[in-house]
């Protein structure tokens, strides 16, 4: 009886119409990831470079986002400082995203758009590299935290959603716009999940000799 109902609901339309949905999420991704794959090649490989030149010159990274951004921030992070693939030494990086203490204090003291904008300030020296995730491109504290780390002569690498939104806008010369071509949040987020493994990579073959 139980064998019977389950086949009865697999053929059900429901299901089906479920099973649609899901296959057409893939299709979109892969779609995109083609996408990005032609148009963002140069810039992720560019993005990479500032960041070895970075690390070369004894500087570091910092990361910010916002919610599932916040989570690729501090997934970068522990890639650096830890490993993607090869082994090697840990890298400099921090992400703005932890702890919860800092955030929650600088939130409820100067406001949300401030709290990836008082540490990059308080944290950022010049040669830094900012890199910056926002699937919308809008997020007020990301733009601030762009901001500031022009004050303290970082350069910038900015992770959006198709068209860079705001924080397209205020990128100066030597930084670099990774605009994923995605409006769609939850696409533009699995791009940059790609992009940041893409940059990861690159970043460690460059260090260890495989890529010039």
């Amino acid at each position: 009886m139980n064998a019977m109902n389950d086949a009865t609901q697999e053929d059900s339309p429901a299901t089906h119409s479920a099973r649609d949905w899901v296959a057409r999420h893939y299709r979109e991704a892969a779609a995109a990831a083609l996408l990005a794959a032609e148009r963002l090649d140069a810039a992720i490989a560019e993005a990479a470079q500032c960041v070895v030149a970075a690390f070369l010159d004894n500087h570091r990274v910092l990361a910010c986002g916002n919610g599932g951004s916040a989570a690729d921030a501090e997934h970068l992070v522990a890639e650096l400082i830890g490993r993607l693939e090869q082994e090697r030494p840990g890298l400099p990086a921090i992400a703005l995203t932890v702890p919860s203490s800092t955030m929650t204090a600088v939130g409820n003291d100067y406001g949300y758009e401030e709290v990836f904008a008082r540490p990059v300030r308080a944290l950022g020296n010049p040669g830094d590299v900012l890199i910056a995730f926002s699937a919308s491109g809008n997020s007020v504290n990301v733009v601030a935290a762009v901001d500031a780390a022009h004050e303290r002569e970082m350069r910038v690498i900015a992770f959006t959603g198709e068209g860079g939104g705001r924080v397209g806008e205020h990128l100066l010369a030597g930084d670099h716009l990774i605009a994923v071509p995605a409006s769609r949040i939850m696409r533009a987020q699995e791009l940059h999940r790609v992009g940041m493994h893409a940059l990861c990579d690159v970043i460690d073959r460059i260090l260890l000799g495989g890529l010039s």
